[in-house]
């Protein structure tokens, strides 16, 4: 009969524990990668949502907004107008727009009357306080044939912009740049009181800005459209 002394038999016990554990920081360890990946992916998605929600919401708003009240040049005696100036800026928030003719267009409707695209061009220097100066700036750049505030209605019916706060007399509006959209109408389309006027202003990003009024009954030289 062999003997074997009392605490000298061998036991596998401690390696099977360390095999256990190695096998359990490997399964942590994948998990954690499998974790990082997930999270990454989420992080990227969420990105790209993130960035389409935004272009989509820039495409749908316009650039441009109405910074304050539509004015006319009326003549009181045919009882139109013979030009009218609407004041615009860039949005809060917005990027620099170009204002060159090859890059924006203004389309413009009334009761009898529809043109694809009126916009003449810019007046990219200096700063005019009144819309007949203006208009006479516009002749001398070639926009307009004749001047209709101070002299005779164009031969077409045309839209200019000019500043009337400028900073780098170019055709960029800038943010802090303020500038008018003048219109000015042809003798036969110079539109009369209840006319409903409209201009959308076209540009490469987002929406149109739309601009529409209802010819109040004209009385001055000066005709508030809101």
């Amino acid at each position: 009969m062999k003997l074997q002394r009392k605490g000298t038999r061998h036991s596998h016990r401690g390696v099977i524990g360390v095999e256990s554990a190695i096998v359990m920081i490997a399964f942590v360890i994948v998990a954690a990668a499998l974790a990082f990946v997930v999270l990454n992916m989420g992080f990227s998605t969420t990105q790209k949502t993130k960035n389409a929600i935004v272009s989509s919401a820039d495409e749908a708003s316009s650039a441009l907004e109405i910074a304050g009240k539509i004015v006319g040049s009326g003549h009181i005696t045919a009882g139109k107008l013979n030009a009218t100036a609407v004041p615009l800026k860039i949005v809060s928030g917005g990027s620099s727009i170009n204002l060159n003719p090859s890059n924006a267009a203004i389309r413009y409707l009334s009761n009898n009357v529809e043109h694809g695209n009126i916009y003449a061009g810019a007046i990219a220097t200096g700063t005019y306080d009144t819309l007949a100066d203006a208009m006479e700036a516009s002749v001398t750049a070639g926009y307009i044939s004749s001047n209709p505030v101070n002299a005779s209605s164009p031969t077409d019916t045309k839209a200019i912009f000019y500043f009337n706060v400028n900073r780098n007399d170019n055709f960029i509006l800038d943010q802090g740049e303020h500038g008018m959209l003048a219109i000015a109408f042809s003798e036969s389309e110079r539109p009369q009181s209840l006319d409903v006027i409209r201009a959308e202003v076209i540009l490469p990003t987002g929406a149109p800005l739309s601009v529409e009024r209802t010819v109040p009954n004209i009385s001055s030289r000066i005709v508030d459209l809101g």
